[in-house]
């Protein structure tokens, strides 16, 4: 219990998060790029919800030893991992049988002050078919397994969390 209950104040389990998002980062890029896979709306949806995860990994690492450091970096970690989630369960839904009665956006809706997808077309820009399935891995589609991490995002959350209320018995 003690071990989960540290991780709050362990700058390498906050590295761990910015890693393991920025490899899910680049292997979106391999896919889009080595694999011609295409992204759609969603997928540029789960990529932002990635990258937030990313940047709660580099908000924790740097500081970890101040509590307001690691609440914003849990409150960015818990936004970008519980939207994440959302979108990969629409996404699911858009590609299964009634997927017909879900449309797909081509534009991203992005706040006008942040308008990734022109600033980074090479990241945002979506060119793909979110109803189309082009890729599995034991017969998990895309966004299943993106359901799967990001499931695992929000349980990371919150067990270091529950064990640090346990052991310091404010629960």
């Amino acid at each position: 219990m003690r071990f989960l209950s540290d991780l709050v104040t362990n700058k390498y389990a906050w590295w761990t998060l910015a890693a393991s998002a920025l490899l899910l980062e680049l292997t979106a890029l391999y896919f889009q790029y080595a694999m011609d896979l295409a992204p759609c709306i969603m997928c540029v949806y789960q990529r932002v919800a990635v990258f937030g995860l990313l940047f709660a990994g580099l908000i924790g690492a740097f500081s970890y030893r101040h509590v307001i450091g690691r609440i914003v970096a849990y409150i960015v970690w818990g936004i970008s991992a519980i939207w994440g989630l959302i979108i990969a369960q629409e996404h699911i839904l858009m590609q299964g049988p009634d997927g017909f009665l879900y449309t797909c956006e081509y534009i991203p809706n992005f706040p006008k002050w942040a308008p990734l997808h022109e600033w980074f077309p090479a990241l945002f820009e979506a060119t793909g078919d979110c109803g189309e399935i082009s890729w599995q891995f034991l017969s998990l589609s895309m966004p299943q397994w993106m359901l799967v991490f990001f499931s695992c995002f929000v349980l990371a959350l919150f067990i270091p969390i529950l064990a640090k209320l346990i052991k310091d018995k404010t629960l």
